[in-house]
């Protein structure tokens, strides 16, 4: 009884295995070369290892980082340094299994090529060297994503970290750049100057319109109650005084 249990354990221990199946991760079953379609997302997977494994794949944001010469319109080469950052579709791990295998990364790496020479040939060198850039990399992550997204792909992003121009066309462009910056500056410049000679200008106006109402509304009445009151006001001073007038001024002279 004892030896029967003892042999039916160690069957069942030498025909069974386990994989596990980590987060992040799927795993699929392959059975005698056949691949089921059954995904595993995570935890213990038993199969028996004379006849089956079981393959594991990340379903993690990946990043793929290349090095590469792009053409320009102009027929120059850029190096470049490009991470592409994708993901798998878990329900489709089995098709990209089956289609690629677990070289995918590689498929990527060529439809990035081939998507990114299509693409950068439509702008200038100097156009990846500024705010173009963003155009450049979103034209070449949708036509990746016309390959790669129905097979289970999902391309999320393609950054274009360096970008290494000619040295000549380096020293031209950031001497646009310098110029363009200097143009911003001076045109700032003269928008506040013209700001500030408009405000002297209704400044000026402001002042002579209001001369102009004061003369005109001054005379000869009104100047003789001002020199009476100025008058009344010196009367109250204990102090003596001496008032002295050219024999012109308004209040002695009827």
């Amino acid at each position: 009884m004892i030896r029967t249990i003892t042999i039916s354990f160690l069957s069942a221990v030498l025909f069974t295995n386990c994989a596990v199946v980590r987060p992040g991760e799927v795993g699929v079953r392959q059975k005698l070369g056949k691949l089921s379609d059954e995904v595993t997302s995570q935890g213990p997977v038993f199969f028996n290892p004379f006849t089956s494994k079981v393959i594991k794949a990340s379903v993690q944001t990946n990043d793929l980082e290349l090095n590469l010469s792009l053409p320009s319109k102009e027929g120059l080469s850029i190096l470049t340094q490009v991470s592409i950052l994708y993901r798998l579709e878990q329900e489709k791990v089995p098709t990209i299994i089956r289609t690629y295998g677990l070289g995918y990364e590689n498929i990527i790496s060529n439809v990035f090529r081939s998507a990114a020479a299509d693409v950068s040939s439509n702008f200038f060198a100097k156009d990846m060297h500024s705010g173009m850039r963003a155009n450049i990399e979103e034209q070449i992550k949708t036509k990746m994503a016309e390959i790669l997204n129905k097979q289970g792909i999902v391309i999320e992003s393609v950054l274009m970290k360096s970008i290494q121009l000619p040295d000549g066309l380096a020293k031209s462009v950031e001497r646009k750049l310098q110029a363009e910056q200097d143009a911003m500056r001076m045109e700032f410049v003269l928008q506040q100057e013209k700001l500030e000679a408009e405000r002297k200008i209704i400044e000026a106006k402001g002042t002579r319109d209001s001369q102009k109402i004061l003369s005109e509304g001054l005379n000869n009445d009104i100047i003789r109650l001002r020199s009476i009151e100025a008058f009344q006001e010196l009367s109250k001073s204990q102090n003596s005084k001496i008032i002295i007038t050219d024999g012109k001024t308004p209040m002695l002279i009827d």
